[in-house]
C-alpha cells in the first residue's frame, strides 16, 4: 500500500478526509451529468436543428455546467480553509506556528503520490471504512516524551529549592542565636570591669587578687568562648555562602527548565501556572538574600 509518510493516526484521518472529498466530487459528477440529461431530454426532441438553435443549447450547456463546476470549486477551497482552521487551532493552544509551502500544492510528483495512495485505499473492495461513528473534536495531545521529563525535573528541582530554603533557615536561626550569644558574653565582661573599678580600693589585696585572677580566668574562657564562637560563625558563614550558591544553582537550574520547556511546547497553560510558581520563588529568594545581607559582616 502507498504510503505518505504520516503515523496510523494522522494517515486515518487523511483517508477520512479524502472519503469525503471522494463523496462530495461523486455528487457534483453525477450533477453535471444530470445537464447533459435535461438537455437531451428538453431539447433533442427534433432530428435536426439549425447552427443558431446548436449554440444556443450549447450556450445554455455551457452556462448550467459553469455554475455547477464554479460552485464546486468554490465549496472545495472553503472546505480546505475550514480543514486548515481546525489544524491552526489545534496548534494554537500549544502555542505553536505552523507553516505552509504553497508551492508543493503544484508538485506533480506528490500527487501522484497521492492519487496512488488514493487508488489503493479506495480500489479495494474489502477494505474496512476508518470513519468513526462519533468523531472527537480537536484537541491538544496529551503532554509525553520531553515535556514531560523536564515536568518532572522542575517538581524535583522546587522540591530541592524548598529543602534549601528550609537549611537557609536553621543557619539563620543559628547565626542570630551565637551572635546573641556573643553579646551577652561581651555584657558580662564590661560588668565585671566596672566592678572591679568600683570595688578595687575597698577590697584587701588577697582579695584583689582572687578577683584579677578570676576576671584573668573569665577574660580567658571568654577569649576561647569567643574565638570558638568566632569560627563557629565562620563556620555558619561558609555554611551560607554554599547554601547561597546552591540556591543560584537551583534558579539556574529552574530557568534552564523554564527555558527548554519554552522551546518544546511555547507556554501552555501548565507552563505559566509554573512560571508564576517560579516568579514566586524567585521573590522570596530575593527577600532571603535582603534577609541574609543584615547578618554578612561588614567590610
Amino acid at each position: 500500500m502507498a504510503e505518505l509518510g504520516l503515523n496510523e493516526h494522522h494517515q486515518n484521518e487523511v483517508i477520512n478526509y479524502m472519503r469525503f472529498a471522494r463523496s462530495k466530487r461523486g455528487l457534483r459528477l453525477k450533477t453535471v451529468d444530470s445537464c447533459f440529461q435535461d438537455l437531451k431530454e428538453s431539447r433533442l426532441v427534433e432530428e435536426t436543428f439549425t447552427i443558431d438553435e446548436v449554440s444556443e443549447v450549447l450556450n445554455g450547456l455551457q452556462a448550467v455546467v459553469h455554475s455547477e463546476v464554479e460552485s464546486e470549486l468554490i465549496n472545495t477551497a472553503y472546505t480546505n480553509v475550514l480543514l486548515l482552521r481546525q489544524l491552526f487551532s489545534q496548534a494554537e493552544k500549544w502555542y505553536l506556528k505552523l507553516q505552509t509551502d504553497i508551492s508543493e500544492l503544484e508538485n506533480r510528483e506528490l500527487l501522484e503520490q497521492v492519487a496512488e495512495f488514493e487508488k489503493a485505499e479506495f480500489t479495494s473492495s474489502n477494505k474496512k471504512p476508518i470513519i468513526d461513528n462519533i468523531k472527537p473534536k480537536l484537541a491538544p495531545l496529551n503532554e509525553g516524551g520531553t515535556a514531560e521529563l523536564l515536568n518532572k525535573e522542575i517538581l524535583r528541582l522546587q522540591e530541592e529549592n524548598e529543602k534549601l530554603k528550609s537549611r537557609l533557615k536553621t543557619l539563620e536561626t543559628q547565626a542570630t542565636n551565637a551572635l546573641d550569644e556573643k553579646s551577652k558574653l561581651e555584657r558580662a565582661l564590661q560588668d565585671l570591669q566596672l566592678d572591679q573599678g568600683t570595688q578595687k580600693d575597698f577590697m584587701k589585696a588577697q582579695d584583689l587578687s582572687d578577683l584579677e585572677n578570676t576576671v584573668a580566668a573569665l577574660k580567658s574562657e571568654f577569649q576561647k568562648t569567643l574565638n570558638d564562637q568566632t569560627e563557629n560563625q565562620k563556620s555558619l558563614e561558609e555554611s551560607l555562602a554554599t547554601a547561597k550558591h546552591d540556591l543560584l544553582r537551583v534558579q539556574e537550574q529552574l530557568s534552564m527548565a523554564e527555558k527548554e520547556l519554552e522551546k518544546k511546547f511555547q507556554q501552555t497553560a501548565a507552563y505559566r501556572n509554573m512560571k508564576e510558581i517560579l516568579t514566586k520563588k524567585n521573590d522570596q529568594i530575593k527577600d532571603l538574600r535582603k534577609r541574609l545581607a543584615k547578618y554578612e559582616p561588614e567590610d
